[in-house]
Order: structure tokens, then sequence, then C-alpha cells
């Protein structure tokens, strides 16, 4: 397929994702859309749950295979919407829509470049695209759970709005439930041990520590409290105070160092939600990033986590769209960025595969 009418066919496939509501874990109807979709252009499609994905015609189990992996949930819209978050409306050359720049536009992009490779032979790689599900809530029936379809895989190109720059670091995600332990007395008289003042020791400690190597791509380790309860009512000093701490890890540090160097200075209990998430880079000299660096792209850090996080392989993260869009109220992608982003995949890849 020409790459005009690939883009053309683009914006209508995501007019009909927006249209069609997708919170994580909701997505049943825009995953029969994508299997439709890709029906229709004569592709052998696979699908576990809410995740849909496809192998190139010529698929050879001798070759190595990239990944081409975005989402198709949402959140729910923001409170500040003044349109309707799935009227998928276009004005001034945007599209406007819940979803239209996270991760939609990747979306659509990565699947008319895969339909673009999808019949050519003589491939030095194979291609498998993943559209999957619970992203946004960092969900387990997402692409981890279907990781073992889709064969050995050696890169993956992750789509989330990066302007079409090269995100080839991203921090991982580390929260804690922590636990600080007093004892319960009258407010009145000098009973009891005050667990919000114990915990205030340890809040303190994760405001001000710093840890002492800095990654070249992420910077530092950043830490958060972003949540705190206790107490019940105002005469009674409280025997216990919780609060979260948000860590944001970079490839300077292995995740169970972070919780042993936090382990080892607080008092509160400390357990963590999750090691799942953990931070992720592709090597400079990888070919992906040298693809894109030829064509003029630059390469970061990504701050924020997504399901790049999962994968047990060298990632790029790589889209249309600009990250401070996403969750916005009246989000939007204007249609020149997935046009270019149709371009500058397919011209990574034909620099990669042929």
């Amino acid at each position: 397929m020409e790459q005009k009418e690939l883009y053309e066919q683009a914006i209508q496939l995501l007019q009909q994702l927006i249209q069609t509501p997708s919170f994580s874990k909701e997505e049943d109807k825009t995953a029969a859309i994508l299997s439709g979709y890709l029906e229709q252009k004569g592709v052998e499609v696979h699908q576990h749950l809410n995740n849909v994905w496809a192998f190139n015609k010529h698929y050879t189990p001798a070759l190595p295979t990239i990944l081409l992996n975005s989402h198709h949930d949402t959140v729910k819209p923001n409170p500040g919407y003044t349109r309707n978050p799935f009227e998928a409306s276009i004005e001034d050359g945007k599209l406007y829509g819940l979803g239209s720049n996270d991760a939609g536009g990747c979306l659509v992009s990565l699947i008319s470049t895969f339909l673009y490779f999808y019949e050519q032979h003589d491939l030095k790689y194979n291609l498998v695209l993943a559209a999957t599900a619970e992203e946004e809530v960092s969900g387990r029936n997402g692409i981890e759970l279907i990781l073992p379809e889709l064969g050995k895989l050696n890169a993956a190109i992750v789509g989330e709005p990066t302007e079409m720059h090269l995100a080839i670091a991203e921090k991982g995600l580390l929260v804690l439930d922590c636990v600080a332990k007093g004892k319960a007395g009258h407010a009145a008289r000098e009973e009891g041990i005050n667990a919000i003042y114990e915990a205030l020791e340890d809040i303190n400690w994760f405001q001000k520590y710093k840890f002492a190597k800095v990654s070249g791509h992420l910077g530092p380790v950043k830490m958060s409290v972003t949540m705190i309860n206790a107490g019940t009512q105002h005469n009674v000093v409280p025997d216990s105070c919780h609060f979260t701490v948000d860590v944001r890890l970079t490839d300077a540090y292995t995740m169970d160092e972070v919780l042993a160097t936090i382990q080892q200075h607080v008092k509160s209990e400390v357990k963590p939600r999750s090691t799942r998430l953990k931070p992720s880079a592709i090597p400079l000299e990888h070919a992906l990033v040298q693809a894109g660096l030829q064509l003029g792209r630059k390469t970061y850090g990504s701050p924020t986590t997504s399901d790049q996080a999962l994968l047990p392989i060298p990632s790029l993260k790589m889209g249309p769209g600009f990250s401070g869009r996403s969750h916005m109220a009246d989000e939007y992608i204007y249609l020149h960025e997935i046009e270019e982003g149709i371009n500058l995949y397919i011209d990574v890849l034909e620099r990669v595969i042929k």
C-alpha cells in the first residue's frame, strides 16, 4: 500500500477508535475493531482477552524479530473537558478526542507501518504487531500476558507520544506502602507514641535523601511522598500512620538496590506494591537508534513509565504526538504528526530490516 493511502486509512481508524470507549480493562470493543480492521487487510489475527497481535506474512522462525507495540486503552476523561471526548472531530488540522494523543496516533501509525511491510519478501527481521490492553493501569492482562505468544523477540518499538524523537531510556516505577507504628493514648495526657511524628522522620528522609549515582539519560532517582492517612478522632494519639511513596527509578540502580537502601534508612514498614515496572534502556549503538539518528531524530531519557517497563528486550519508545497532551482535557493530535509518524517509522525500519 502507498503511504498516502495508509495515512488516510489510519485517520479513519483512529476516529473509529476514539468514538469507542476503551477504558483500561474495558477494551473489548476496540479490540474487535482492531481485529476486524487487520482481517479486512488479509492479515491473520490472534487475540487473547483484549490484546490483538499479528505476524508479518513471511514470518521466518530463524530470523530475529522486532515487536511493534502500542496500547488501545485510555484513562477516563479529564473533568476539564469542554468537548465530547468521544466525538473524534477534526478542526484546524487537529484530531480531537480521548486517546487521540495517548496513544491512538502511535497505534494507528504502527499498524500502518506493519501493513506497509506485511507482504514484503526477504526482510532481515520478522515483524510482530501487538495492540495491547491495560497499559494505563499497568495491568497484568496486557503486553505481559501475551509475551509468551509472540515468540523470541530481539527488540521493540513502543509507540508513545515522543514527537518521533528517540526515548532510549525510561524510568521505572516503584510504589511503596509504608506504615509507621506508634502507641495509642489520650491526646489530653502525656500518653502513647504518636505514629504521625514517627512517620514524619521517615517522610523527611524521603524528601531529602539523594542517591549517589545519577543516570546519564534519566538523571537522579526521584522519591515523592504522595499520600498519607492516620488517626481516628481528634483526641486519640494515633497508633499507626500509613503513607505512600512514588519512586521513579533509573538505570543507575536495580530495583532491589533502591529498595534495600530505603529499608536500611527508615523505621516504617515498607512494602512494594509491585517490582514489575523496571527501568529500561536501549544501547545508543543499536541499529534502531542509529537509524533514527540518521533521520535527524534526537535521543533523550523519558521520565514517564510505559509498557516498555515490562519488556525484557532492548526497546525504543517513539511515536507521534506530544507527551504533555496525554491525559489533558480536550486531548488532540495533529494530523501532520500522524503522517510524519508513519513516514518516519517506515524510514527507520527500512534502514534496519531490508
